[in-house]
């Protein structure tokens, strides 16, 4: 059968697939938002299951997380309580309260952003919530990556995991669809307690380093960083070193995760 997302629709079953025990993606955020001096006032914006959030939380910043996954949203109030949580969808949003001092976004989650008028719409929306000289941080896969890379396009990949005793394996297959600039993810899963396979397709934007500097730009921020690590998915991981924070100048993008740190200019 095909499902609209396993991991996705099941928070908990989520975390069990990608733990993070040391909680590298929001220290990671952290480093980033301290070294770029920003206030405490955070979106973590398209927050999933609230682990990211709930720890900046915990760190001593004033943190919102929004996501449209309405189960994700239940998960996080009831397993990651300190940040307030909305739904919104973050191709176009508008929330309540004073603007932020930085926005967060983690894991790729820019990149569901398929078309240019759905990264306008995410931009924009930033734009809006931030104050001036607010941040936007952003980690993702690196569009660029795939210009001569073809190690994760070469054949399936295939794992597993075991959750509450039931094993879980998976075989994912990527393409990349050059017009759309997609990075395409078709993966099926098969458990051993007797459910159907589940089959899921899902898609990220592949957006290449100078296109992503016109886009920030043109809508008024400033590029303070942009490189390829180290971070919290790159390999070797980051692990707590300072985090790049010079003049936004030219920074090595040859690995398949991109980072990129922007402040609002202007009113």
């Amino acid at each position: 059968m095909t499902g609209e997302n396993l991991l996705t629709d099941n928070p908990a079953l989520y975390e069990a697939r990608f733990p993070d025990p040391g909680h590298l993606a929001a220290r990671w955020a952290d480093a980033c938002l301290t070294a770029h001096g920003a206030g405490p006032r955070v979106l973590d914006l398209g927050c999933g299951t609230g682990r990211d959030a709930a720890w900046l939380h915990r760190a001593g910043r004033d943190v919102t997380g929004a996501d449209l996954s309405a189960p994700m949203l239940a998960h996080a109030r009831t397993h990651h309580p300190g940040p307030v949580y909305l739904r919104a969808d973050l191709r176009g949003f508008d929330l309540p309260g004073p603007p932020f001092d930085a926005v967060v976004c983690l894991d790729s989650a820019l990149l569901y952003c398929h078309t240019n008028e759905d990264l306008d719409g995410l931009l924009s929306s930033c734009r809006r919530a931030l104050r001036p000289g607010g941040l936007l941080v952003a980690e993702m896969r690196n569009g660029a990556f795939f210009l001569g890379s073809t190690e994760l396009l070469d054949a399936p990949s295939s794992g597993g995991f075991a959750w509450e005793g039931t094993a879980y394996t998976y075989v994912t297959t990527l393409t990349v669809d050059r017009a759309a600039q997609l990075l395409r993810r078709r993966r099926v899963w098969t458990s051993d307690d007797g459910s159907a396979p589940v089959e899921q397709e899902s898609a990220w934007r592949l957006l290449f380093p100078q296109e992503l500097r016109y886009a920030l730009a043109a809508h008024g921020f400033e590029v303070l960083a942009l490189h390829d690590g180290p971070g919290p998915r790159t390999s070797p991981v980051w692990e707590g070193e300072a985090v790049p924070a010079g003049a936004g100048g030219p920074g090595r993008a040859d690995g398949d995760r991109l980072h990129v740190v922007a402040r609002v200019v202007g009113d």
